[in-house]
């Protein structure tokens, strides 16, 4: 078990992941993105529920992380890419371990 040692140092590698994934919408988009490189539109369908202008920002957020990159096509019309990195996908064992407790959970609060 990880204990803090009465020290909040030992906290900051939390409060660091915390801050790379927070919110409501950053483990949604590592998620969608999972499955492949994605463009704007379809990660806003494939978000149910974000804005075009939330998206934008959590793509921004998720970028300066290095958790995905953006490219933007050659051509008329341009259009930007978005691709999870490698180190995106290191947090594959996270998202597939919050679904699991979402599910223990679900069944804890809802009894379903």
């Amino acid at each position: 078990m990880l204990t803090t040692g009465g020290c909040p140092r030992n906290i900051l590698t939390i409060k660091d992941a915390l801050e790379a994934i927070e919110g409501r919408w950053r483990l949604l988009i590592l998620f969608a993105l999972s499955g492949g490189s994605r463009r704007f539109g379809e990660l806003s369908r494939e978000v149910p529920g974000i804005t075009d202008k939330m998206l934008s920002k959590e793509l921004k957020n998720l970028e300066a992380h290095r958790l995905i990159t953006r490219e933007v096509t050659a051509g008329f019309p341009q259009a930007a890419i978005y691709t999870i990195t490698d180190h995106g996908r290191s947090l594959e064992r996270v998202m597939i371990e919050l679904h699991y407790w979402g599910l223990l959970h679900r069944q804890e609060v809802m009894g379903r």
